[in-house]
């Protein structure tokens, strides 16, 4: 007798329930993930919303203090926000590089060092020459361009005010000044890399084929203002920013550059092997983010490179120069 075409057999009835308990077993797994994720951020955001709000509270008092402190002076508050408080982080880093440079010690630094045999130590009369450049450059250059920049400032009127941006506004301020920087470093940077300019102005800088933090500002005074000065003066000017997201801004530019130029590609900080890269060859990699870079087509001999492999941040502690070593010469 045949089976009646319509009506399943047990076998196939009870495969189909399995389906339908696997399918149920999913959807109740997601479900539940979803549920205790979309928990977890609520906390979370709950969590970093009363953190945001205690930090905004914090610096906004302190900040009135400070402001009462200096009864308000404008000049001493960009003083002290634009040149004092970014001139104080830019040596106090280089100053701990500089000690790992010169005594090969703490070890914990020196054995990320990028070009290996370089600077192992540096050359101290070539080290002073640098320091006594940055410093020319920071008093005889950096601090009369500021002048113009206080009036800008001034005229757009926020940027002395008693109520701090909010932290959203600063992040919004700083990705604008980020993306000023890196169009206007890159094309100058470019700029002075045509043969006159090259000869005559950027040689200066490139006398360190194997870079130290202290030389991102070793550099003619003529490129300081146009590579160094300008692409980070320009967005707090056209945002009319406060003195305080200026602070900021000026001492991460000034640690961002150092860390470039360091030498040493070491854990949780951004890579350098980018701009150090620059500096061992010269006409590749010559912006900050490479963004540029990429669609110039500026960095192509770079992304064939083992450098280009260790362009990450190092989230161990072993070198990179370890677990991604160059490839041995060839004996000839």
């Amino acid at each position: 007798m045949e089976r009646d075409p319509v009506y399943p057999t047990m076998a196939e009835q009870q495969k189909q329930e399995e389906k339908l308990s696997d399918a149920m077993k999913v959807t109740a797994c997601v479900l539940g993930a979803g549920l205790l994720l979309f928990t977890a951020i609520e906390n979370s955001a709950w969590y970093v919303r009363n953190i945001w709000d205690t930090l905004g509270h914090f610096w906004q008092t302190t900040w009135l203090k400070l402001y009462c402190l200096l009864e308000g002076k404008e000049s001493t508050l960009f003083l002290l926000g634009a040149a004092l408080v970014p001139a104080l982080a830019f040596w106090c880093f280089n100053g701990i590089l500089m000690v790992a440079d010169v005594t090969g010690k703490p070890t914990f630094i020196t054995r990320y060092r990028i070009q290996l045999g370089k600077n192992d130590p540096v050359d101290t009369k070539r080290l002073r020459q640098a320091i006594y450049t940055a410093l020319c450059n920071q008093v005889f250059i950096s601090l009369p361009m500021l002048l113009p920049m206080f009036y800008i400032l001034k005229w757009w009127g926020n940027t002395f005010s008693k109520e701090l941006p909010t932290f959203r506004w600063f992040l919004v301020e700083l990705s604008i000044f980020t993306i000023v920087e890196e169009i206007l470093f890159y094309y100058t940077h470019r700029l002075v890399h045509l043969p006159l300019l090259y000869k005559h102005i950027h040689k200066k800088h490139h006398e360190w084929t194997a870079p130290i933090g202290v030389v991102s500002i070793y550099a003619h005074p003529v490129e300081h203002i146009l590579s160094n000065m300008l692409p980070a003066m320009t967005g707090p000017m056209l945002m009319g920013s406060h003195i305080v997201s200026i602070a900021v801004w000026f001492s991460l530019a000034l640690l961002t550059t150092s860390i470039s130029h360091c030498g040493y590609h070491l854990p949780f900080l951004p890579s350098p092997e980018f701009h150090d890269f620059h500096h061992l060859k010269f006409n590749q990699c010559y912006g900050v983010l490479g963004v540029l870079d990429y669609l110039h087509g500026t960095d192509t001999v770079f992304r064939q490179t083992k450098a280009y492999e260790r362009h990450r941040v190092l989230l161990s502690l072993t070198p990179l120069s370890q677990s991604i070593p160059d490839v041995p010469r060839k004996a000839e």
